[in-house]
């Protein structure tokens, strides 16, 4: 059975940082793209970040970039979200995903695996 579980969310103030993990089991994700996304309450899903199956291509939605930092390690089947400089308007659950092709996507219909998301909220 395919897992993805999160961790690492919780309550910060603004301008503190968070590192949240997305531990991934039931099979190999080594040629799998990675992608974390987020919704808040009453708003629609959104792209936060993706990583190719190599870890060699990243991008970022304008929102978060330069201040979110995604990586992975493959021998661990681990990706995190580095997150820095928090906002409130960052307060939402946080979801990982992976879809079975190495290229990065930012649409969520191309992954094929979700967690089941950890909160992030972010006080002012």
């Amino acid at each position: 059975q395919v897992q993805l579980v999160e961790s690492g969310g919780g309550l910060v103030q603004a301008g503190g940082s968070l590192r949240l993990s997305c531990a991934a089991s039931g099979r190999t994700f080594a040629n799998d793209a990675m992608g974390w996304f987020r919704q808040a309450p009453g708003k629609e899903r959104e792209f936060v970040a993706t990583i190719s199956s190599s870890g060699g291509s990243t991008y970022y939605a304008d929102s978060v970039k330069g201040r979110f930092t995604i990586s992975r390690d493959n021998t661990k089947n681990t990706v995190y979200l580095q997150m820095n400089s928090l906002k409130p308007e960052d307060t939402a659950v946080y979801y990982c995903a992976a879809r079975r092709w190495p290229a990065i996507k930012i649409q969520s219909r191309s992954y094929d695996y979700w967690g089941q998301g950890t909160q992030v909220t972010v006080s002012s």
